[in-house]
């Protein structure tokens, strides 16, 4: 898991490496805002830079913040506030200038905004208080994207965006046959469920339907109706 984990931290913010500065500021590239659904989980992208004037320093505490309260933290000296304790870690490594955090979990009042802080012993601490990340958190999931191909075989696609690689939702159909799963990264992370199966007389001008589930909390489904192509 840490080894996905620490993929997911450089492959989110790669793009956003490209606009960083060469070291001479401080400056920082977090998305504004995410939408999330609630009790499912985040993982909110981010990668800053610092005035190295001429070091790297190795060890460089962290800490992600909602006004004075701490809500994730890469140090021990730094108590994160019990409203998000055992729910939210960082998951980027801050000493190669990746901040990336996870939030478990997600509640309502979760909205933020939340903001980082860096601390570089003997040297300085910077906080980005202008650069927030607000959650836009939603309490329905939406309905996944169905679609079917007919022929000798059936082939369905199922697929859904969201915004939690590391515990993506699961999709199960209500027909069985062969399933594969994707997740991939889009404009979001996109789940998709592929069913294929030979279809019976008894199959057709029936409903098949996919069933997203969301951290065991929360379902949408979705249908399509199958009908017999015309010959």
């Amino acid at each position: 898991m840490m080894d996905l984990k620490l993929w997911l931290s450089i492959l989110i913010v790669c793009e956003m490496a490209e606009s960083m500065g060469p070291g001479q500021n401080w400056l920082i590239s977090v998305p504004p805002v995410i939408s999330v659904l609630e009790s499912s989980c985040v993982v909110i992208p981010c990668m800053y830079d610092y005035p190295k004037k001429g070091h790297l320093w190795k060890k460089r505490p962290g800490y992600w913040r909602r006004g004075d309260d701490i809500v994730a933290s890469n140090n021990p000296k730094f108590k994160v506030t019990q409203e998000f304790k055992g729910r939210s870690k960082i998951t980027g490594i801050i000493e190669r200038s990746i901040c990336t955090w996870q939030l478990n979990d997600v509640r309502v009042t979760d909205a933020g905004p939340f903001y980082l802080t860096i601390e570089i012993p003997r040297f300085t601490s910077y906080t980005f208080s202008k650069d927030t990340v607000a959650l836009n958190v939603f309490q329905v999931p939406e309905p996944p994207v169905m679609t079917i191909e007919v022929s000798n075989k059936v082939t369905a696609t199922c697929k859904v965006t969201h915004v939690c690689p590391t515990s993506p939702p699961k999709i199960s159909w209500s027909h069985p046959g062969i399933t594969t799963t994707t997740t991939k990264l889009t404009k979001a992370w996109l789940t998709t469920s592929t069913l294929t199966f030979t279809p019976e007389e008894a199959d057709f001008n029936k409903p098949l339907n996919c069933t997203v589930n969301f951290s065991d909390k929360k379902t949408a489904e979705g249908s399509v109706l199958l009908v017999k192509k015309s010959t």
